[in-house]
């Protein structure tokens, strides 16, 4: 049944036309590697979260110590700028002195 499935999909001009494309060929993963710990931390937004907790809060902010695994969270009722930066100073400059590299992938 798969296989037939595959076979219409591909003789089906619709599918075709509107099937995912990639654009870019794949590039070979890096892993990131800290040489000692607090050195390099990973940092994530998670949010909006329906329905919000008790507390009003909808997202979390969490970082991640890439040589020791060594992780940081906290709930935040918005996501603004000023949150962002008060964890930053507050859970991982003001605890483990600054860092050399913060990596994030949330491009707001």
């Amino acid at each position: 049944m798969v296989q037939d499935s595959m076979d219409y999909a591909k003789k089906c001009e619709a599918c075709q036309y509107h099937a995912n494309f990639i654009h870019h060929p794949p590039e070979p993963l890096h892993p990131t590697v800290a040489s000692w710990p607090f050195e390099a931390w990973g940092l994530d937004l998670v949010g909006p979260i329906t329905p919000k907790s008790s507390a009003g809060h909808s997202h979390i902010i969490a970082a991640t110590d890439y040589f020791s695994r060594w992780a940081e969270a906290i709930p935040l009722r918005e996501a603004k700028k000023e949150n962002v930066a008060n964890f930053i100073h507050t859970h991982i400059i003001y605890r483990y002195s600054i860092p050399h590299r913060i990596v994030t992938n949330n491009g707001r």
